[in-house]
């Protein structure tokens, strides 16, 4: 009998967040996540994010 080890691939996204959304804020993604021609709503979140941040990032510095 011949065994088969598998090495786990490492995940690109290893950390996991459950968020809670209005019925607006989870239309609002699905609008952004179409618009956009993004794979599915995660990645439409995970730009979301990016962009808010760079704006609170943007935004620190410029009271800097």
């Amino acid at each position: 009998m011949a065994y088969f080890y598998v090495m786990a691939r490492e995940t690109a996204y290893p950390v996991k967040k459950l968020v809670n959304l209005t019925e607006e804020q989870a239309r609002r993604i699905s609008d952004f996540r179409f618009s956009q021609r993004l794979q599915s709503e995660n990645e439409a979140i995970r730009s979301l994010i990016e962009i808010g941040l760079g704006i609170a990032d943007a935004d620190r510095q410029e009271k800097s």
